[in-house]
C-alpha cells in the first residue's frame, strides 16, 4: 500500500519538478540572509530523503537545532509556495485573474481610480470569457466600491447596470452552488456505496436526487450551471445503473468542452473526468466503436500540452486512461495483452504514489486481478486481490465485497479445499454485514459450499444449473449489479467448455461484433 509520509513540507518539495526546484533557489539566493541560507539546508537534506524522518534529519544536519526546525519548516513551505506563484502558468486563468485583482488593487491604493477601473474592466472580460462568475463577482464588487466612494464620471445609470449586473450574476452563483452540492453529493454516495444495491437504496437515491435538484434547473444555460446539471443526472443515472441516462448526459458533459474548448484550460479536471465517464458509459453499453474513438482522442490528449500542462491533468489523464485500457481488454477479450499494461501502470502508479487517492489505487488492483483471473492465472489474481483485502479503507464496501468474492473463487480454482470452507464462512460473514447478498451472491455461496465435495461429473452439472440459474437474472434490475463486478456467467461458461474466461468473452466480442456489421 502508498505510505505516505504526514509532514506537509516534505510531500509538497516531493512534487516539486527540477524547474521548479531551480527556480525556488534563484528566488531565495537573490536577497539572502542567514535564515535563507538555512532553509535551503533544510530543502536540499528533504529533497535528498526518501522519507521524512527528523532525528535523522537534525542528526545529518548540524546547523539546524531542533528549537529552530518548526520555524524554519513554517518559512520553507511559505517560500516554496511564493516562488511557484511568480511561475507564470498561461494554463491557470484563475491565477492571471488574482494578479489581475491585486493590480486593480495597488492602483486603486495609489488613487488611480479610473486606471483600477480599467483593470476591473479587463477582469470582467477576462472572467465572462472563461466562464469564472466569482472573479466576475469580485471586479463588480470592486467596481461598485470606487463608484459609491469616488466621482469618476462614469457613464448615466451606471449604479443601476451595476446593480443589475450584480443581482443576475448573484443568481446564478446560487443555481451554481445548488447544482454542485449535488453532484458531490451523489459522487460522494457512490464513492462510499458504489451502485444501488437494493430497492430501498434506488428510493433513497431517487428521492434524494428529486428533493435536492432545484426547480428551473434545467433553463439556466451558463457553463458551469450546465456542468453540475449534467454531472448530477450522470451520478444518478450511474449508481442506478440506468446506463443509457449516465451515457447521454455524459455526452452532454464533455460536449460542453467542445463549443466553449477554451474551458479545457480553465477546467480541465472537468474534461478528464467528462472524458473518463463518457468512455464507461460506452463500456457499460458495449459500444465498442465509439469506446476505440474516444479512447484515440483522450490519448491525444494526454500526449498534448494541455493533458501534460499540471501535475495534476497528468495524473488524472494516467488514471483514466489506463482504466480506459484496462476496460478494453475486457471489451474484447483480450486480457493476455492487457497483462503488458500491468508493468506500465505499476511504475504509475509507484511515480504518482503522493497524488493518488485509495479508491483510485484500489479499483486498478481489482482490475489487474480480474485480467488475470481471466487469463487462468489465479496466483496472480489473488495476490493483488489480497492487496484490497488487507488495505483497511472505509469506502467502495461494494469493491471490498467483490474482490473477496474473487479471491474465493480464485481459490477453488486452485484447488485450495483445505481453506475454502472458512473462507466461505468468513467472506459470506462480510457481504452479509456489508448488506452485500443479492440472490446472486446467495447461489454461488451455495454452489461454493458443496462443489469441491463432488466428483467431476456432478461438477459440470452443478455448473450448468448454476449457469443456467443466473443467466434468467441477468435482466432483473435488482440482480444487475452482481453481474457488473463479476462476470459470473462467462467464469461458468468458461468452466463448462473448459477454456479460459478469456476465450469465451473474445467469442462474445466477434459475435457482436459481426451482428453490428
Amino acid at each position: 500500500m502508498p505510505n505516505r509520509s504526514a509532514d506537509e513540507l516534505f510531500l509538497l518539495i516531493k512534487t516539486l519538478e527540477k524547474g521548479e526546484k531551480r527556480n525556488f533557489k534563484l528566488y531565495v539566493t537573490r536577497n539572502a540572509a542567514t535564515e535563507d541560507l538555512k532553509i535551503i539546508q533544510l530543502f536540499d537534506a528533504l529533497d535528498k530523503s526518501d522519507s521524512y524522518d527528523e532525528e535523522q534529519l537534525l542528526k545529518r544536519n548540524k546547523g539546524i537545532q531542533k528549537q529552530q526546525l518548526s520555524n524554519l519548516k513554517a518559512h520553507l513551505y511559505k517560500q516554496i509556495l511564493t516562488s511557484l506563484r511568480l511561475i507564470r502558468n498561461e494554463y491557470n486563468v484563475d491565477m492571471l485573474l488574482h494578479e489581475q485583482l491585486d493590480h486593480a488593487r495597488i492602483l486603486y491604493n495609489k488613487g488611480l481610480y479610473h486606471q483600477s477601473l480599467k483593470v476591473l474592466h479587463k477582469i470582467k472580460d477576462i472572467a465572462k470569457a472563461n466562464n469564472q462568475i466569482t472573479f466576475w463577482v469580485q471586479a463588480l464588487f470592486f467596481e461598485k466600491k470606487i463608484e459609491t466612494l469616488h466621482i469618476t464620471r462614469s457613464f448615466d445609470d451606471r449604479a443601476n447596470a451595476l446593480a443589475a449586473e450584480v443581482d443576475d450574476l448573484n443568481d446564478r452563483l446560487t443555481m451554481v452552488g445548488h447544482l454542485s452540492n449535488l453532484a458531490l453529493q451523489l459522487y460522494g454516495w457512490y464513492i462510499r456505496m458504489g451502485h444501488a444495491r437494493d430497492a430501498k437504496d434506488v428510493e433513497e437515491v431517487n428521492q434524494f436526487f428529486n428533493d435536492k435538484m432545484p426547480p428551473h434547473a434545467a433553463e439556466y444555460t451558463g457553463f458551469y450551471e450546465r456542468l453540475y446539471f449534467y454531472q448530477s443526472h450522470a451520478w444518478h443515472g450511474f449508481i442506478l445503473q440506468d446506463f443509457l441516462t449516465y451515457y447521454k448526459n455524459c455526452q452532454r458533459w464533455v460536449d460542453l468542452f467542445e463549443k466553449e474548448p477554451q474551458m479545457i484550460k480553465s477546467e480541465p479536471q472537468h474534461f478528464i473526468k467528462g472524458m473518463h465517464n463518457l468512455l464507461n458509459a460506452h463500456f457499460m453499453l458495449r459500444n465498442d466503436k465509439k469506446f476505440e474513438q474516444e479512447i484515440q482522442r483522450f490519448e491525444a490528449f494526454y500526449a498534448s500540452r494541455e493533458g501534460s500542462a499540471t501535475m495534476n491533468n497528468r495524473v488524472q489523464s494516467f488514471v483514466y486512461l489506463y482504466l480506459a485500457k484496462l476496460n478494453k481488454h475486457f471489451l474484447d477479450g483480450s486480457f493476455s495483452d492487457g497483462i503488458e499494461l500491468v508493468p506500465e501502470i505499476e511504475v504509475g502508479l509507484k511515480e504518482f504514489e503522493l497524488q493518488l487517492d485509495r479508491h483510485r489505487t484500489m479499483v486498478f488492483y481489482y482490475k489487474i486481478a480480474c485480467l488475470y483471473f481471466g487469463c487462468a492465472d489465479y496466483s496472480n489474481a489473488i495476490e493483488y486481490l489480497n492487496k484490497i483485502i488487507h488495505w483497511k479503507a472505509d469506502l467502495r464496501s461494494d469493491l471490498q465485497c467483490y474482490a473477496r468474492l474473487l479471491h474465493l473463487i480464485a481459490h477453488f480454482e486452485l484447488g485450495n479445499d483445505m481453506i475454502l470452507e472458512s473462507q466461505i464462512r468468513s467472506v459470506f460473514r462480510f457481504m452479509s454485514k456489508m448488506q452485500n447478498l443479492s440472490t446472486v451472491e446467495n447461489e454461488i455461496f451455495g454452489f461454493l459450499r458443496k462443489a469441491f465435495r463432488l466428483n467431476r461429473k456432478e461438477v459440470r452439472q452443478e455448473f450448468e444449473r448454476l449457469f443456467n440459474e443466473l443467466n434468467t437474472l441477468q435482466s432483473d434490475p435488482q440482480q444487475s449489479r452482481s453481474f457488473m463486478y463479476l462476470d459470473i456467467l462467462s467464469w461458468l461458461e468458461s468452466r463448462i467448455r473448459n477454456v479460459p474466461v478469456q476465450t469465451v468473452i473474445r467469442a462474445h466480442f466477434l459475435e457482436r461484433t459481426a451482428e453490428k456489421g
